[in-house]
């Protein structure tokens, strides 16, 4: 299927509400107006009560996600469907505030949404993170931006990214440029990674522009003229996020779409990463339950063995629940980070915007260290659970493995390691922008 094809495929897909206005994305700090949208946070009902509200609304629409996640794994068919049924029961607004027609929960029960969509498709799970990140943005401007742009989450627009080029920038730049035209702006430009733009109405794209200093972001139609979206994404996991090449060529941006590019002292980066764990988690999630059906199913067994069925064999069962043990594990941390952000929101807790974002941030970068390797493990020792048959290719057991180590490279935990090490030791601030280029040399660091 060539890129028109799939653009038409997207576009019929559309909601047939969602509106045509352009997004901006904005990464900036904290705003005097933001203390209101985390009030309405807080003021949600709990937790536990708005996260077994929301999961009766959506676990069948994640059953039937589920249904069909090995078929498309194996066919290589990316799940506009899915999203489409997601957005039909309003997923892409659950964190909007309710006075602005959202759903308003927490960090913690959003995350244990996301966690229990991962389990049934990593990849559908996966390629919501731009949106939901441009949400939490949303949700720290002013009014009149809130206003603005809710109604259109609301209405079910969803956001992708283009920040990442393969080669070729260096790092802190951008190789993809906007240059003035009458009024406008022409953006130029090849971008990779660009995870759950194929699904979108808008890109953020993070690019230069001529004569300012710095990246900016200008926010383009994935249907405008000069706009190209591939499906070339070539890596053995997460191979349905859409993560593939997005070209511009001279599409034209309004000088009202180009957003300066700041560091944020806000809960947003924390929350970009911790959107990754919460996949992971539920890849460990998926493969702890493909362990109990091997298990539980399973007649043939080994003469080195106990003779007994499997499901009563006691090394088995101990291997079963070590993996269990690190999924639950897994789980426990991401949620742990989550009530992290939660208290950071908390409006009644007398904290600089500073110390809100350390709290988050610390917190997730903690997990990073412990969950990657929690589901890797997981999900390689669910080939230790039963025999040869396991390797099939027609189970796709090693997708939970490709997944998880896919996910996991995102962010090497051996950097997060030295942030969270620093703080303890120095009291040193992480860095709230975060960017991926080529290494400066000695003449450019001079």
């Amino acid at each position: 299927m060539g890129p028109g094809s799939r653009r038409r495929r997207r576009q019929a897909l559309a909601r047939p509400t969602a509106t045509k206005e352009t997004h901006v994305l904005r990464t900036r700090g904290h705003s005097p107006a933001a203390p209101s949208v985390a009030a309405a946070y807080t003021e949600a009902p709990s937790a536990e009560a708005a996260y077994e509200r929301l999961a009766q609304r959506f676990r069948p629409v994640f059953a039937r996600i589920a249904e069909g996640a090995l078929a498309r794994e194996q066919g290589r068919v990316l799940p506009f469907e899915q999203v489409r049924w997601l957005n039909d029961e309003g997923f892409g607004r659950l964190r909007v505030p309710t006075e602005h027609g959202g759903d308003g929960i927490g960090f913690e029960p959003f995350f244990r949404l996301l966690i229990e969509l991962a389990e049934a498709d990593s990849s559908v799970a996966h390629l919501y993170r731009s949106h939901f990140a441009f949400v939490e943005t949303v949700g720290l401007e002013s009014e009149d931006f809130r206003n603005r742009w809710y109604p259109k989450v609301v209405a079910g627009e969803i956001f992708g990214n283009a920040a990442t080029e393969k080669s070729g920038n260096v790092l802190g730049t951008t190789g993809t440029k906007l240059t003035r035209h009458g009024g406008d702006w022409l953006l130029n430009g090849r971008k990779y990674y660009t995870t759950g733009t194929i699904f979108a109405e808008w890109i953020a794209v993070m690019a230069s522009t001529e004569g300012v200093e710095g990246r900016q972001y200008a926010v383009v139609s994935t249907t405008q003229p000069g706009v190209e979206i591939l499906d070339d994404w070539d890596g053995f996991g997460q191979q349905l996020t859409g993560t593939g090449t997005t070209i511009f060529r001279d599409a034209v941006v309004p000088d009202t779409n180009i957003i300066r590019r700041s560091e944020s002292t806000t809960h947003e980066p924390a929350f970009f990463q911790l959107v990754l764990l919460a996949v992971l988690a539920g890849i460990g999630r998926a493969a702890l339950a493909d362990a109990r059906t091997l298990v539980r199913d399973r007649k043939r067994t080994f003469n080195t063995g106990s003779g007994e069925l499997f499901r009563h064999d006691p090394l088995i069962l101990q291997l079963v629940g070590q993996l269990s043990a690190k999924v639950f594990a897994a789980e426990s941390v991401v949620l742990a980070a989550a009530r992290e952000l939660d208290a950071g929101a908390d409006q009644n807790l007398d904290l600089t915007p500073e110390q809100r974002y350390v709290r988050g941030e610390i917190a997730v970068e903690k997990a990073q260290l412990l969950v990657p390797e929690l589901v890797q493990s997981a999900a390689q020792q669910l080939f230790d659970v039963t025999g040869a048959s396991a390797t099939s290719k027609s189970k796709s057991l090693d997708r939970h493995w490709r997944n998880a180590r896919t996910v996991s490279t995102h962010n090497p935990a051996v950097f997060k390691a030295r942030t969270v090490g620093d703080y303890e030791v120095n009291g040193t601030t992480p860095e709230g922008l975060h960017s991926i280029g080529d290494a400066r040399t000695a003449a450019q660091a001079g």
